[in-house]
């Protein structure tokens, strides 16, 4: 064979090899990360090609899956939209999926393990394979009490069953419609999109169980109030100290109680009950509490309420945290809902549904039960304990407190006729030259039913005039029908 033939052959020979590494490249070592890429047609055309099961609240399918006619298949559609946008998410051709379309993207498209068997009856019978449906926990009528109450404004709003855990109200202000994601259209979809994240109010952050967070202000005096109880040598009648204002130890800082301007002790003598002062909402009491039970007590029963524990009902919450290596100042400062305590409205809830279920907090849960098309159940709501801060004699004092706040205190406007109504207030300072956020958390109950609500209003000013009325509203969707 000659030279020029030989090079020939060379050529072609080490053409042969790249070809070879590329196609084993591509289709062996990088199938699955190219098959994930979001710019993929045919996985695009795949995913939303498919039958999606529809998301449900009291027998309403809030999202559902229609045909499109085009190269997608399907198209997804959200009725409401915006008031169960935070919950649903989006499912977008563009901008993929949140909330629950995300969380349970595999169960609604028919992927998951335990559909496994139904997929096998879908191939037997020639069926075309379609996803499960799943149903809410949400009660429609708290979710629309809630929704219309906050009308429109910054905060968020969250009911919880205290005995199970299940969520019966979510709502996170200002809100989206999802549908303008959902479309097929994707110059609309870009558009929306950046809309939607240029706006200072951020529409698409769940503010319920993330984004910044929030100080509780004096709402977690609650927790404040359980630590003293657990350590045994607090009762709801012990007499505190709760002058007109409290040099914080190693500080400048001075604490103060203000009522109509002036700085005002808390009782005679500058001492009251731990009820009174729950009652009057006393900041010095508190502060110097929080003090003299300590940072270990403060901080296990927060832990025990949730704080600090990651959390999936199903979607990602941020866990709420109080401060670190707390000197004496800062955790008296803390002890009132300040310094670096953050929460999220879900947390709160659990704080109040605790008080409710004798002391134990349940894990929130949003998801009731997974059905398949032939209305076989695939799973249920299981009730879990989260952990239990107080013990039932003292959750009965705490009720007992908090229900004196609703009857005599600051959180008269969330009091319902016939119904026993217990609650706490909170104002939370959070930056200079603006106005505090509004908080309510409490419970209400009858011998037929229960619901623990937390409410927060952004830079909303009193929780006894924001937030408290629209807990009530919340509270008698559920408990009066």
């Amino acid at each position: 064979m000659n030279k020029p033939l030989r090079h020939v052959w060379l050529v072609v020979g080490v053409l042969f090899v790249l070809l070879f590494t590329s196609t084993t490249y591509f289709q062996v070592v990088a199938q699955g990360r190219l098959a994930a890429h979001g710019q993929n047609q045919r996985t695009l055309q795949s995913e939303y090609g498919r039958h999606r099961g529809p998301i449900v609240v009291d027998g309403h399918a809030i999202a559902t899956s229609q045909e499109s006619g085009d190269t997608y298949g399907y198209l997804r559609t959200y009725d409401p939209g915006a008031m169960y946008a935070p919950i649903t998410g989006y499912y977008s051709v563009v901008y993929g999926f949140t909330g629950i379309e995300r969380s349970l993207n595999d169960t609604l498209s028919g992927e998951a393990d335990s559909l496994f068997y139904h997929r096998l009856a879908d191939v037997v019978s020639g069926r075309e394979n379609q996803g499960a449906s799943v149903e809410l926990t949400l009660d429609s009528a708290a979710q629309q009490a809630a929704w219309d109450a906050l009308d429109g404004r910054r905060g968020a709003v969250v009911a919880l069953d205290p005995e199970t855990g299940a969520i019966l109200a979510m709502v996170s202000a200002p809100s989206f419609d999802p549908n303008e994601l959902a479309s097929h259209d994707t110059g609309a979809v870009s558009a929306a999109w950046s809309s939607l994240n240029e706006d200072p109010e951020r529409p698409l952050t769940n503010r319920a169980i993330g984004g910044d967070l929030y100080p509780p202000g004096s709402a977690f005096k609650l927790v404040t109030a359980s630590a003293a109880l657990e350590t045994g040598d607090y009762t709801a009648e012990s007499v505190i100290p709760g002058p007109g204002k409290y040099e914080l130890p190693n500080s400048s800082s001075v604490m103060n109680n203000f009522s109509e301007g002036r700085q005002e002790p808390c009782g005679p003598d500058d001492e009251s009950t731990l009820a009174e002062a729950l009652r009057q909402s006393c900041n010095t009491s508190f502060g110097m509490l929080g003090v003299e039970i300590g940072q270990d007590q403060l901080r296990s029963t927060a832990e025990e309420f949730g704080f600090g524990q990651d959390l999936s009902i199903p979607m990602g919450v941020t866990p709420s945290r109080i401060g670190e290596d707390l000197d004496d100042a800062q955790l008296a400062t803390t002890s009132i809902g300040q310094y670096e305590t953050r929460v999220t409205p879900l947390q709160m809830a659990m704080v109040g549904g605790a008080f409710a279920n004798d002391g134990v907090v349940m894990q929130p849960q949003l998801v009731q039960a997974v059905r398949t098309g032939d209305l076989s159940t695939v799973s249920e709501l299981t009730p879990k304990e989260v952990g239990q801060p107080l013990s039932a004699a003292n959750a009965a004092q705490m009720r007992q407190m908090m229900v004196g706040v609703v009857k005599d205190g600051t959180g008269s406007a969330a009091a319902i006729d016939g119904v026993e109504v217990g609650g706490k207030t909170g104002t939370a300072e959070w930056g200079e030259d603006r106005s505090p956020h509004s908080w309510y958390v409490g419970y209400g109950q009858t011998d037929e039913q229960k619901i623990a609500v937390a409410v927060v209003v952004e830079e909303g000013g009193y929780g006894s005039r924001t937030a408290a009325p629209i807990a009530r509203d919340v509270m008698e969707a559920v408990i009066q029908r």
